[in-house]
């Protein structure tokens, strides 16, 4: 999980590495975000995130 800032970034290193991780990206930036800001991307990424996992 990463914000969009870092999609190229996360796309460089996959190939780079040989690797297709599973990715989830939130909406950036996140640093100046309040708790419930924070608590409202968590609640959008989570389903998406839990997929990912189980799968």
């Amino acid at each position: 999980m990463a914000s969009t800032e870092f999609v190229e970034a996360a796309a460089a290193q996959a190939q780079s590495l040989g690797f297709e991780p599973a990715v989830v990206f939130v909406p950036h930036p996140i640093q100046d975000r309040t708790d419930d800001e924070m608590r409202a991307l968590a609640d959008r990424a989570f389903e998406k995130l839990l997929k990912l996992v189980t799968a």
